[in-house]
């Protein structure tokens, strides 16, 4: 029994340590906001870059034999515009995603506040991979909506946005939440480069108290807490889709 209370006594000190003296909760509440923040306008960031690599990609793939075979500028343009987004999306796939972040953060936008930086790291790196999961899901896509997007008077352009693209959205959401989590947990490197994001709250703690223990404990149950919320707005909406198709 003595041990016990010693032991309680003992967690109730560092718990006070950790988090209470100089309200250092407070660091964790703003890591994990700042994470949050990072995790949300990155995935926008990736959104728009993907879905505009993947409707290229996509788009010379369905057409290429035909836009071959009738020539003119609109081929060799949609061909240009095909090997930069292979290029891109094989670049930003093939360099880890911390190294990506240091150097937009040293190199290129040196002089920018912390949080657009890892926005823009992290969104352009999500852009690759949005870019192969919507490219999949236009790919699945029969040609036969493309045909009768056509046969309405659309133009290739107007058929995408209008019919393929939100297809697409609807047959890839699942997946993109997926995303979403992933991105939220590559957001614990943010700290790499200084920005206060949930892992370097603990980490700033830690250097503080000298415990690791509580610190590292308390920034891995948030971010199990929160995965865990997410997978299950995930399944929900997935369980909402299949029973709209039925």
């Amino acid at each position: 029994m003595d041990a016990l209370n010693t032991f309680f006594l003992g967690f109730k000190e560092k718990f006070i340590l950790c988090f209470i003296d100089d309200k250092r909760w407070e660091w964790l509440v703003e890591g994990f906001l700042n994470s949050i923040i990072i995790t949300v306008l990155a995935l926008l960031v990736g959104l728009v870059v993907g879905i505009i690599l993947a409707a290229i990609r996509s788009s010379y793939d369905k057409n290429e034999e035909s836009l071959r075979i009738r020539g003119g500028i609109g081929y060799h343009i949609l061909r240009f515009l095909n090997a930069i987004s292979k290029f891109y999306i094989t670049v930003i796939r093939g360099i880890p995603v911390v190294v990506q972040l240091m150097i937009w953060y040293f190199v290129i936008m040196a002089a920018a506040d912390d949080i657009p930086i890892a926005v823009v790291a992290f969104g352009l790196n999500s852009g690759a991979y949005v870019a192969e999961i919507f490219r999949g899901g236009i790919m699945s896509i029969d040609n036969g909506q493309f045909e009768a997007g056509r046969s309405m008077g659309f133009s290739y352009f107007q058929t995408m946005v209008h019919i393929v693209i939100p297809q697409t959205v609807k047959s890839t959401l699942p997946t993109l939440l997926n995303e979403l989590i992933a991105l939220f947990k590559e957001t614990s490197i943010a700290g790499y480069v200084g920005i206060l994001d949930l892992t370097k709250a603990g980490e700033r703690i830690r250097g503080i108290t000298f415990e690791s223990v509580l610190p590292l404990g308390a920034i891995a149950v948030i971010y199990l807490v929160t995965v865990v919320v997410l997978t299950k707005i995930v399944t929900v909406i997935e369980r909402r889709l299949r029973r709209n198709e039925r």
